[in-house]
């Protein structure tokens, strides 16, 4: 085996942790410096996804807009909305993570129901459908 993989062997042991959280932070530290190590655990579009929300944040502080950063390195200015969102909470997390907890709750009114597409035509009701309008003699 590569004596660079040899932080693997190295890793820090989950029961001399408190919780699964700490344990992992401190594997990633260890990984994090060992490009070799990153490079073999992740995929080239894991990597060019880490890439490009470091340049989104590099491009928000430098005071670019959100559309220039967009078009500058090809992403949606969404991802530059959860790059700066990860600026001001210290942590990224993607728009469908924050979905679950931070999105706000679709609100149904509870008023009155909507005009009906009942029309009274020619002594009948005019229903209108995706098939055309469907005459309807009650």
């Amino acid at each position: 085996m590569n004596k660079n993989l040899e932080n693997i062997k190295n890793l820090p042991l989950l029961k001399n942790y408190p919780s699964r959280k700490e344990w992992e932070a401190a594997c990633w530290r260890q990984i994090s410096k060992s490009e070799q190590l990153l490079n073999l655990s992740t995929t080239s579009e894991e990597r060019h996804d880490l890439v490009m929300r470091i340049a989104a944040i590099s491009g928000l502080i430098s005071g670019k807009s959100y559309r220039k950063i967009s078009e500058e390195f090809f992403i949606s200015t969404q991802t530059v909305r959860s790059a700066k969102k990860a600026l001001e909470d210290r942590n990224y997390r993607s728009y469908s993570e924050r979905g679950k907890t931070q999105r706000k709750k679709k609100v149904y009114s509870s008023g009155p129901k909507q005009k009906s597409n009942h029309k009274w035509r020619e002594g009948k009701w005019a229903h209108r459908t995706k098939y055309g309008t469907v005459y309807m003699p009650y």
